[in-house]
């Protein structure tokens, strides 16, 4: 058993394993491939000479400190029961640790995961609450904006102890959700038919309802910072590290 970064001859046997795991598409594969993966910010985990667990991450930062946000963590159907993905996960927090991360922050697909990552050190850092509603009659100026805007704003109206996610995180959140601004609040979000879903509001909630009507859905699902939904969780990789996070808001599922 080897963990390592992956080889080039590795590459369609990870496609593969992700789209087992997560039935994910070509399309949505093609845009993490083209913004934000990295050999060097993937680790895989290959049995006799076959790839049976992965992970990736993508880097942001708390407090100027790097932080990784584990994503796509995964082993394949015929090894699963065998402690692989323990394993890869171990190597990876001390490999994370030798490159200089403070912690790793992941999001738990599932209620189930979230004891199962605590085995491994980490605690719910963040959660959120979900608004749901329909569009109202109302409407509110908004205009779409780039990535850099968006990184710009976002640091502004983001809550006290909130990880920032910039670089490969936005270039991929573009992929996957259209990024606006108004007087007051930050938005990602995509059409889903006549719904929208928004992947993070910041800023004043209560526009989310002129929101979805100004953006021509009929009804709007958005994710917030609030205390309601356990969502992210933390594991601090250095002894003695500072304050945890308390915020992190951008999850790409």
């Amino acid at each position: 058993m080897t963990i390592d970064s992956p080889k080039r001859s590795h590459l369609p046997a990870l496609r593969a394993l992700w789209q087992e795991a997560f039935g994910d598409g070509e399309e949505f594969l093609n845009a993490f491939a083209q913004t934000a993966f990295a050999t060097d910010r993937c680790r895989c985990l290959v049995l006799d000479d076959t790839v049976a667990a992965a992970l990736y991450w993508f880097d942001c930062s708390y407090q100027d400190q790097s932080i990784a946000y584990l994503y796509a963590i995964a082993t394949t159907r015929s090894h699963r029961g065998r402690g692989l993905c323990s394993s890869l996960m171990e190597d990876t927090h001390r490999h994370l640790k030798t490159l200089g991360y403070a912690g790793a922050v992941l999001v738990p697909g599932s209620k189930e995961l979230f004891s199962f990552y605590e085995k491994f050190g980490y605690r719910v850092c963040s959660h959120v609450s979900e608004i749901r509603c329909a569009a109202s009659a109302s409407t509110v100026a908004v205009r779409q904006i780039d990535t850099e805007e968006y990184a710009a704003l976002r640091r502004r109206l983001l809550p006290q102890g909130g990880i920032l996610q910039e670089h490969e995180n936005l270039k991929f959140l573009q992929t996957q959700a259209t990024l606006y601004a108004g007087d007051g609040f930050l938005l990602a979000a995509r059409r889903e038919t006549e719904r929208l879903y928004g992947v993070e509001l910041l800023g004043d909630p209560l526009t989310a309802p002129a929101l979805v009507g100004t953006l021509g859905c009929t009804a709007g699902r958005f994710r917030t910072p609030g205390n309601e939904i356990p969502f992210a969780m933390y594991r601090p990789l250095r002894d003695g590290a500072s304050v945890s996070p308390t915020y992190f808001g951008l999850a790409f599922d």
